[in-house]
Formats: structure tokens, sequence, C-alpha cells
């Protein structure tokens, strides 16, 4: 599972942070971007890989759970994708909606899906199209608050 967070520095959670819904990863592995835009370096983007052995465990839950916890207690965006579908131009584009199997924006509950034709419908494209919604409203306080600080 890939999961990225903007807005929460560019510190990864401990490994313990991730023993969610009774689950404990078999492989934990935690980075910050690199290249990051300034808009988004400003927030921090972390970025974790959180692997299991049992390829038959239901990890809706835990998918649910980890996306809770990486935009609690700050102002946040995260979500899960396939992997190899990053790239900083297509955050949460219409074009990378159905790579994207969850989401979350602080203050709000997770949102999971698998179907893949779920993540391909129109539907999930609005659903993601509000969390871009949610990313570029982020990017655009940090942007402001980076504008005054300059001016003070």
């Amino acid at each position: 599972m890939n999961v990225f967070v903007i807005g929460s520095g560019n510190t990864p959670l401990p490994k313990e942070a991730f023993h969610l819904a009774g689950m404990v990863p078999d492989a934990f592995l935690p980075f910050p971007l690199l290249g990051q835009p300034e808009a988004i370096e400003r927030l921090g983007l972390v970025s974790y890989d959180i692997d299991f052995d049992d390829v038959s465990l239901d990890l809706r839950e835990y998918t649910r759970a980890v996306l809770r916890r990486v935009c609690a207690d700050t102002r946040a965006v995260a979500w899960a994708a396939f992997e190899g579908t990053f790239h900083y131009d297509e955050l949460l584009t219409d074009q990378m909606a159905h790579q994207v199997y969850g989401y979350c924006t602080t203050g709000a509950e997770p949102v999971v899906e698998w179907d893949t034709a779920a993540l391909r419908s129109e539907e999930w494209r609005r659903r993601i199209a509000k969390a871009r919604a949610a990313l570029d409203a982020l990017l655009s306080a940090s942007e402001i608050r980076a504008r005054k600080s300059r001016t003070d």
C-alpha cells in the first residue's frame, strides 16, 4: 500500500503509528519525497510504503485507519494509490482518479474504494476532484501565509 500525505511536514511518523485496526505491517518504509515543488515543500510531503505478506487480508479498514492517522493532528490531505502512479503534476487529478483507492482530508472521514469499476466511475472522479479542491485550498493557504511572512 502506498500512502501519501501533504501537510504534516517532512518528518515521517514512526512505524508504531501504523499498528492500526489490529494489524501490524510486515514492512514499513516512510520517506519524504525529493524534488518537492516549493508550494508542497512548505507543507511537507511524506510517502509511506506499507506491506503485508498475507495477500488474503482485507485491507479496507486498515487503509481507512492509516488515512485517518496521517491526517490527524494537522491540516492535511492524504491518499492511497497504486504503486508507480505518483507525479507532482498529477496529484489527485481526473486522469489519476482511477489509480487512487482512498483519500482523507483533515476533519473528514476517510473514503476507501476497492472495486475497480467504481474507481473508473464518474462518481469516483467527482469525489477525487473534491479531495483535489481540498489540496488546492491547503496549498493556497500556505502560499498566503508564506507571502505574509515575507512582507512582515
